[in-house]
C-alpha cells in the first residue's frame, strides 16, 4: 500500500550521534527515511555503503537521509564505523515507526513467510507530506540512486 500523498507519522527515535531525533526537527526540509532489516547484513550493507557514496549529492540538495533499523545504538555505532557511514541511524527497537509506515510486517525471503522489517524507503517533502513510497525495495546496491535520481526531479 502506498503512503504517496498522506502525511508523515511523526516519531521521536534515538539516533547514532547521542540525539533524540523527531520528524518535526526537520521540518521545512526534505527527508529520506529508508528502512533496512539489520546492521552488518549483506543486502542492509550494500545499500547503507551505496547512500553513503550518494551522501554528497544528498547534501547539496539539503536533503536530511536516516536510516532506521531494530537494532541497538551500540549495533548502529559499529556498522557506522565499519562503513564509514555520514547520516545518523535511529533505533526503533520496538517497530513502532516502522509499523506506521508500513516497513514492518509479513514478508516472503527465500519462499519463507516471516514477520520482520521490510526494506522499503519514503522521501518526506518540505510540507510534512510523503511524496514518494518505496513500498517494498528489491535491488538494495541499486535503490540509493534510484532515490538521488527521484530526488533531482522534484528539487531542480
Amino acid at each position: 500500500m502506498s503512503l504517496e500523498g498522506t502525511k508523515a507519522p511523526g516519531f521521536t527515535l534515538e539516533g547514532s550521534d547521542g540525539k533524540r531525533h523527531s520528524l518535526s526537527d526537520y521540518a521545512g526540509k526534505t527527508v529520506v527515511l529508508y528502512f533496512y532489516p539489520k546492521d552488518n547484513t549483506p543486502g542492509c550493507t550494500k545499500e547503507a555503503c551505496a547512500f553513503r557514496d550518494l551522501a554528497p549529492r544528498l547534501a547539496a540538495m539539503d536533503v536530511v537521509l536516516l536510516g532506521i533499523s531494530r537494532d541497538s545504538l551500540a549495533s548502529h555505532d559499529r556498522f557506522i564505523r565499519e562503513f564509514n557511514l555520514p547520516f545518523t541511524l535511529l533505533s526503533d527497537p520496538e517497530s513502532n515507526v516502522m509499523q506506521a509506515y508500513g516497513a514492518y510486517g509479513e514478508k516472503i525471503s527465500y519462499g519463507k513467510k516471516s514477520i520482520g522489517t521490510i526494506r522499503s524507503t519514503v522521501v518526506i517533502g518540505s510540507d510534512g507530506t510523503i511524496v514518494r513510497h518505496w513500498p517494498k525495495v528489491a535491488k538494495a546496491e541499486e535503490h540509493p540512486a534510484e532515490v538521488v535520481e527521484y530526488l533531482q526531479t522534484i528539487l531542480s
